[in-house]
């Protein structure tokens, strides 16, 4: 887990939803650029209400990474955490996104910082506000885990029932742990860690980026950097640990002559193509689930030009569709978690057969 923890920090400066998505803003002037997220992503107030709101600048901004964490605004001026940017190009240079241009920095359509004379790339380790919900919900993580911990090192689990945060944990790492043994086999003691860091990394991190307020709200689990280096860690787990009977089902299985020299090249797709399921239905789901839900909220700001009577009606009907939408995604944060530790459990299993 560390090491995918150190995997995603690097990829995190590299992909962002908006760029899996081919998302391309082609009119953004240099001044444009140079805004900081946070201020773009601003709900507009009614002093700006003759204005037309740009719902898919609200929402890509939200869903989005960002240089610096946005709270609230107050007194019609953003109120956000500045994080460092932290570039290396001619040397380490660290400064805050207001203080780009001052560094000869600006930011490209995706948000990027690039260099305002090339506008090429250099070398971003920033910590941006999905590295640092990365460090924030793994450090919690394992609080919990040591919590726990020590729970059970100070009392006799075979004598009295967990108490407190130990009563929490105990039945998810035990549905884990159960899922492992159904699926894997004899040696699934040996996979029962990972399969249970997985499920709860993931189920954290999903219910953390439903909360509106901070330390919440990071689409994380939506970031396909995230999502794919999860999906690798399985597939090198599968793979690397994989069992001559699996291997031989891959490159010589037994079938028809005529089918030899076709399914090794079915089967080799079919493994590479796993991680790439993993990867997509976990992103997709939850990237989904935040662009409804915040969806609902620019209904009540588009129908507020319209009147009192339909605005109104109209901020009912948002407002109840976001509470049953925020409660439909706390079922899919727990499903998507789920799934993925299943199906984990299952290509392990898979690559574990030995030949009767």
């Amino acid at each position: 887990m560390i090491l995918t923890f150190i995997i995603s920090l690097l990829l995190l400066q590299e992909i962002s939803p908006l760029a899996a998505l081919g998302r391309n803003d082609n009119n953004v002037t240099p001044n444009e650029a140079a805004v900081t997220p946070s201020e773009a992503a601003v709900i507009p107030s009614e002093a700006e209400e003759s204005q037309d709101i740009d719902v898919s600048e609200i929402i890509f901004s939200h869903i989005g990474d960002e240089y610096e964490w946005h709270i609230t605004e107050w007194k019609g001026k953003p109120v956000a955490i500045p994080l460092p940017c932290i570039v290396i190009e001619d040397g380490v240079h660290v400064f805050t996104a207001h203080h780009a241009e001052e560094n000869g920095y600006t930011f490209n359509e995706n948000g990027k910082l690039v260099n305002a004379q090339t506008g090429k790339r250099p070398l971003d380790i920033s910590i941006t506000k999905n590295v640092l919900a990365l460090m924030m919900s793994s450090l919690l993580l394992l609080v919990i885990i040591l919590l726990t911990a020590r729970w059970y090192r100070r009392h006799d689990a075979l004598q009295e029932a967990p108490t407190g945060i130990a009563a929490f944990m105990e039945p998810l790492v035990m549905m884990v742990h159960d899922m492992a043994r159904e699926n894997i086999g004899p040696d699934y003691r040996r996979y029962s860690p990972y399969l249970s860091m997985a499920f709860l990394w993931i189920l954290l991190n999903n219910f953390m980026g439903i909360l509106p307020f901070f330390p919440g709200g990071a689409n994380l689990t939506g970031n396909i950097a995230i999502t794919l280096v999860l999906a690798l860690c399985t597939f090198f787990t599968v793979n690397l640990t994989g069992t001559k009977h699996y291997y031989k089902e891959i490159f010589n299985p037994d079938v028809p002559v005529f089918l030899k020299p076709i399914m090794p090249v079915i089967e080799v797709f079919s493994a590479l193509m796993k991680p790439v399921s993993l990867t997509i239905r976990l992103f997709a789901n939850m990237l989904a689930g935040h662009i409804m839900i915040l969806s609902m909220v620019c209904i009540i700001f588009i129908m507020a030009k319209y009147g009192p009577l339909l605005g109104g009606g109209m901020t009912v009907v948002s407002v109840l569709f976001g509470v049953f939408l925020d409660a439909l995604e706390c079922l899919v944060a727990f499903i998507q978690a789920y799934v993925f530790t299943m199906l984990s459990s299952i290509y392990i299993g898979l690559a574990r057969q030995r030949e009767e």
